[in-house]
């Protein structure tokens, strides 16, 4: 048999080891992948868990009144340095660190209690009869869409105040 091409009766064992050897690639492909899902998930869940307790810890008077006490402590101590540029970098590199840090903190805890919100109106939503079910996902809209929703509900409210509305008053009917 010449080199590089098989023969008919090697075919069958041939592809048997083609396919082996491309679904023990597919298999470690598909352990590598799960491998870094799990990584990322880790990671992910670490950060939600360490921006929670952090926004829950560092919104409270406690935490504003040792931010206080530091400014402070560092406005006294001031003439000690003769208000030199190191002791107002101090402040200024604490602060602009502080301050980035939080920027992140703040938007992860933001962006969940929004999603939590919008899932928990989005339930309400499908949940009331009447309610049109189109509201649930506005949040998906493009601005123009949002501006047209808004003019509409402008509408229905201009035109409840001119007493031209179907909603039925609750309180007339008791």
């Amino acid at each position: 048999m010449h080199r590089g091409f098989f023969h008919a009766r090697d075919l069958p064992s041939s592809l048997e080891l083609l396919m082996e050897t491309m679904n023990h690639n597919d298999m470690r492909d598909a352990k590598k992948k799960e491998q870094r899902r799990n990584f990322f998930c880790l990671v992910s869940e670490a950060f939600r868990v360490f921006a929670h307790r952090s926004a829950t810890l560092l919104g409270t008077a406690w935490a504003f009144a040792v931010a206080f006490f530091i400014i402070l402590v560092w406005a006294a101590t001031g003439p000690t340095f003769y208000f030199s540029d190191t002791w107002q970098l101090i402040i200024n590199t604490g602060t602009t660190i502080v301050t980035f840090l939080m920027v992140f903190l703040i938007q992860n805890t933001q962006n969940r209690d929004a999603k939590a919100v919008h899932l928990k109106l989005d339930e309400l939503i499908r949940a009331m009869k009447g309610a049109r079910n189109k509201m649930v996902d506005l949040e998906k809209l493009s601005d123009d869409e949002l501006q047209t929703l808004e003019k509409e509900f402008q509408r229905l409210h201009q035109e409840s105040r001119d007493g031209y509305t179907h909603v039925v008053n609750i309180e007339s009917k008791r």
